[in-house]
């Protein structure tokens, strides 16, 4: 048995044997070299390394969570705002509301021209109420461009309810 072995290894060792494979190693060889590059390159030009490791590890190492308390913390400056039932508060309260969500937006690295072209980029997987947003957005815009447009305290809790709920599904992806 132990002959057989040794018999094995003195052919797959011989000169004459890895004369003949050089051609195939240095394929091999090449090739390896080619993958092991392409990968490296598809990995740093793809959002994959972001998603599965640094933003795993921002939350792992609790790095994002001076981001959400800031967040929570404008959003109640908002509420706020609609707690004192004049009109002028709500405005100002809607204008916020769509400048956080925006920022929110830009924060998880959504692109786009606008803002319109952010939500639309989101995908209705992680922000299923996107046509409520732009609907909200519309009337924002409404507010913003005509100053004789009236905003009921109704109107302004059920608006800052849908972006509410856009933050909070954009938060937890």
């Amino acid at each position: 048995m132990n002959q057989a072995i040794t018999d094995i290894i003195s052919i797959i060792t011989s000169p004459e044997l890895q004369r003949e494979l050089l051609p195939a190693k240095v394929v091999f060889i090449f090739f390896t070299i080619v993958f092991f590059v392409s990968i490296i390159y598809f990995i740093f030009n793809s959002s994959y390394l972001n998603y599965q490791f640094i933003y795993d590890a921002r939350g792992f190492f609790n790095i994002g969570a001076p981001d959400l308390r800031k967040t929570i913390r404008r959003w109640n400056k908002i509420k706020k705002r609609v707690k004192t039932g004049v009109e002028y508060e709500y405005k100002l309260a809607l204008m916020e509301a769509e400048e956080l969500f925006n920022d929110v937006l830009k924060d998880k690295g959504f692109e786009g021209k606008n803002f319109e072209e952010r939500v639309q980029n989101v995908g209705k997987i992680q922000l299923p109420n996107s046509e409520e947003i732009l609907e909200a957005h519309g009337i924002r815009n409404l507010v913003a461009h005509d100053p004789n447009y009236k905003l009921s305290g109704g109107e302004i809790n059920k608006i800052l309810e849908i972006y509410e709920r856009g933050i909070k599904n954009i938060e937890s992806f």
